[in-house]
């Protein structure tokens, strides 16, 4: 607990002045002094300090406070830290309580256990630098794009393919190698001291300081595992730490985003192209701890995960942990077959840009995903999605948001709102529950169908007209059958009167029963105008076929734009719109 005079003494000989200008960069605008915000993306100044005050405020996005939480926000720190942090800026001395012995052996051991990574990454990085062992990865990272100044960046190095290459260094640099062991980064065997990284990249992991704290190693060829990084230690929890925070803290500010990648390389090749507000995780799921640190450094965040189900499932992971976060999150999608690496090495980051701008909410992308693998076409698919969806969609937290959710999921499954919200209340949906089927039981007489089909029998001309519109645009099921076969008949010479011949060489009885309806009740259609009744019916079923283009439209949004299905049903919604704008 620092002492509440201590935090006064600290106010007063901090200025707020100085403290900001450490970060941004101010002119003086009359009383005030004004610069770009640090918090937000602008390239207009609405950032003000007022030095009288000892306060800032950013008009455009609204942060403001006094040069504690100016200090809080920047680093990622509690208001004790801050405090300390300026203290020391101001020459103000805080007294801290004295350390139990338990304490100080902790504080000493980490400190020990820091040196010996700060040891380890010096060793890496000289052997990839300078040592000839190291030519090998220098080649690798040539044909990767990867220069010098961006190797730097990451501190990228090199474990040579040597057993005891690491051990003999922090042994000759006067290391506790059983400090090293604890770390993970030594193992002993019955012949000694070996290290656990040989022939591999080595990415160090970083703490939000830019502390190593551990190390991720990746093989140079396509031998597996291609990646394995440092075990669980006194300084590494995965579980807590994001490759790439701390140099993606200033970018994060900025854009008040985050975006969220799967491997060391995605950050790279992104980082590379001057995308920096980057993460990724360390080779694990996602955690809630993940999604808690996430959300205290930004306000948004985006997912870019590999595409296949694997990427799949920890995007929908993420789903669930940014939900309870409450935190708004968007699924990146690349080209198929593209990671960010791949994808930036054929197009400019503007490319990457664009991709983002058109990230989809995550839970409208798990809802479009599921469709997919769950197809809406029967009542129990119907019914297996609206559970999958049903304790996710129970986390939306925003009233208006639920609503908008429950309508759209309501739409691209057919089903009512109704339906949806008995089975949230955990009631059976049956098939009374789903809006009226499209098509007519076997047994139920379909009238419009049979007075198209006594027009083929009646009217010759009725024929050529029905040919050309096509049988297939008219009839449906058993009825078109029925017509393909009274056509075929009537083709071959077979006498209108006698078409009733037709029966004995249907085997379907539904095609039978059909014709014979036909045959006995059209006597009403003897001195009709056959042109006006076959007009009226293919307009009818012109603007019935139109109601496709719905369904065309939920298909698409489930869909790969660069796959075949995808165009082939766009072209199907071009030619039903033609159509529709002849009508």
């Amino acid at each position: 607990m620092i002492p509440e005079e201590k935090v006064r003494e600290v106010a007063e000989r901090v200025s707020i002045l100085e403290v900001v200008s450490d970060y941004v960069q101010l002119r003086r605008a009359g009383a005030n002094y004004v610069g770009l915000c640090p918090f937000h993306g602008e390239k207009t100044p609405s950032f003000n300090v007022n030095p009288a005050r000892e306060i800032f405020h950013c008009f455009g996005c609204g942060e403001g406070g006094n040069a504690f939480s100016f200090i809080m926000k920047m680093e990622g720190i509690g208001f004790p830290e801050a405090v300390k942090l300026l203290a020391r800026k101001a020459g103000v001395e805080i007294e801290e309580r004295q350390l139990t012995p338990a304490e100080r052996h902790a504080q000493d051991e980490r400190q020990q256990f820091q040196r010996i990574n700060e040891l380890a990454e010096e060793y890496f990085r000289s052997v990839l630098l300078k040592d000839p062992a190291g030519q090998v990865a220098r080649n690798y990272l040539k044909e990767r794009a990867v220069d010098e100044a961006l190797a730097a960046d990451y501190r990228l190095g090199f474990a040579p393919d040597r057993w005891d290459g690491l051990a003999k260094y922090l042994k000759a640099h006067g290391a506790d190698l059983e400090n090293a062991r604890k770390l993970g980064i030594l193992r002993k065997g019955d012949n000694g001291w070996h290290d656990l990284f040989r022939n591999r990249l080595i990415f160090p992991i970083r703490d939000h300081k830019g502390r190593v704290i551990a190390f991720a190693g990746r093989v140079l060829d396509a031998s597996l595992p291609k990646y394995i990084n440092s075990p669980e230690s006194p300084l590494y929890h995965k579980s807590a730490v994001m490759f790439g925070l701390d140099m993606a803290l200033p970018a994060i500010r900025t854009e008040n985003s985050v975006i969220i990648v799967e491997g060391y390389f995605d950050h790279l090749a992104l980082y590379r192209a001057g995308i920096r507000n980057v993460v990724a995780t360390c080779g694990t799921a996602l955690t809630t701890t993940h999604a808690g640190l996430i959300k205290r450094h930004a306000a948004k965040v985006y997912t870019l995960f590999d595409s296949d189900a694997a990427g799949l499932k920890a995007t929908f992971r993420s789903m669930e942990l940014f939900l309870d976060q409450r935190m708004p999150a968007y699924v990146i999608t690349l080209p198929s077959g593209d990671d960010p690496d791949s994808f930036l090495a054929r197009n400019p980051p503007e490319a990457f840009t664009a991709c983002r701008d058109k990230a989809r909410p995550i839970f409208d992308y798990f809802v479009r995903s599921l469709l997919v693998r769950i197809p809406p076409d029967s009542v129990d698919n119907k019914v297996r999605v609206i559970d999958e969806v049903i304790p996710r969609f129970r986390k939306i937290a925003d009233p208006v948001e639920r609503d908008l959710y429950e309508k759209e999921i309501c739409r691209l499954l057919g089903i009512t709102v109704h339906a949806f919200r008995k089975r949230q209340g955990g009631m059976a949906v049956t098939a009374r529950d789903m809006p009226a089927g499209q098509h007519p039981p076997a047994q139920q007489r379909d009238r419009s169908q049979e007075t198209l089909l006594a027009l083929v029998i009646r009217y010759p001309e009725a024929r050529g007209e029905i040919r050309e519109f096509g049988v297939e645009n008219l009839f449906e099921g058993p009825h078109r059958q029925v017509a393909e076969a009274v056509l075929l008949s009537l083709d071959t010479g077979d006498d209108p009167v006698d078409v009733q011949n037709i029966l004995e060489r249907l085997d379907d009885p539904d095609q039978r029963r059909i014709l014979s309806q036909v045959l006995v009740s059209d006597d009403h259609l003897a001195d009709i105008d056959w042109r006006t009744v076959l007009a009226h019916y293919k307009r009818t079923k012109e603007k019935r076929a139109l109601h496709s283009i719905r369904d065309i439209a939920a298909r698409l949004a489930v869909l790969d734009p660069d796959s075949e299905e995808y165009r082939a049903l766009l072209q199907q919604a071009d030619a039903l719109r033609t159509r529709k704008s002849k009508l």
